[in-house]
């Protein structure tokens, strides 16, 4: 039997990068995938396709994660569709990178607003779901620059350093009602965003790491994997580092 076989999740900002590894990944051990990202586009219609590909129910949903009323409706769909959430896992993000001196207003609540207020928005509206359940599974994709900051990232920072703290008191709020709640902190991950910095600053950073290579979405999607699945069932309130030793 497949690690996830019968489960339903739902996975944010899945249209692309870390997200649509986990989908992908999720689908190949048999869940079915909800997913939602801000537009219909062609990264979202083709996710939608390679995951139909993998032989599992799936259907994509548009929605801006970082308004409670949005968030509300999509997961009210979603249980219609499915019938249940057993998985959530939170991965909508963006970034507005500048130094503080820089940073204006809208860089610093655009990226709080995403980031985090979208956490609470998803968790907030499908714990319903899981408390009547009496189980479920919630994996925050949180960052390592959130354990131990980054220097022109302080929005992001927050964000994710918000998203931990955020993580433990949940597990703590629910866990008596068999529901779990974890945090991924990856490092420096091969996705569309990093492949915008300058290659000469890729490779310093690279230079840095242990393990001498950036990590690959497949490698948050597999831990995801572990934490979504009952190889994990004794593993809650927790943030587990995918960064090659970056932050040890």
């Amino acid at each position: 039997m497949k690690l996830l076989e019968g489960k339903t999740a739902l996975i944010t900002g899945a249209a692309r990068g870390i997200g649509k590894a986990i989908a992908l990944k999720f689908a190949g051990e048999g869940a079915s995938i909800a997913f939602t990202d801000l537009f219909d586009n062609d990264d979202f219609r083709n996710t939608l396709k390679e995951l139909e590909a993998r032989g599992v129910k799936a259907k994509g949903y548009t929605s801006d994660a970082s308004k409670l009323d949005q968030t509300q409706e999509v997961v009210n769909r979603i249980a219609v569709d499915f019938g249940q959430i057993d998985i959530l896992v939170n991965n909508a993000g963006i970034t507005r990178d500048t130094l503080l001196m820089r940073m204006t207003e809208d860089q610093w609540d655009a990226v709080i607003t995403v980031n985090l207020k979208s956490v609470f928005n998803f968790t907030k509206c499908v714990q319903t779901i899981m408390l009547k359940q009496r189980s479920g599974t919630i994996v925050n994709i949180s960052s390592v620059v959130g354990v131990s900051g980054n220097a022109g990232q302080s929005n992001y920072a927050a964000s994710k350093a918000g998203i931990i703290g955020f993580t433990k008191s949940v597990a703590r709020e629910i866990g008596a009602r068999n529901i779990r709640c974890n945090a991924i902190a990856p490092g420096f991950i091969l996705t569309d965003m990093t492949e915008k910095i300058p290659e000469e600053l890729r490779k310093a950073w690279i230079e840095q790491i242990p393990l001498k290579r950036g990590g690959t979405p497949e490698d948050v999607a597999n831990t995801a994997l572990y934490l979504a699945s009952d190889l994990s069932s004794y593993v809650s309130g927790q943030v587990i580092n995918v960064c090659g030793a970056m932050k040890t």
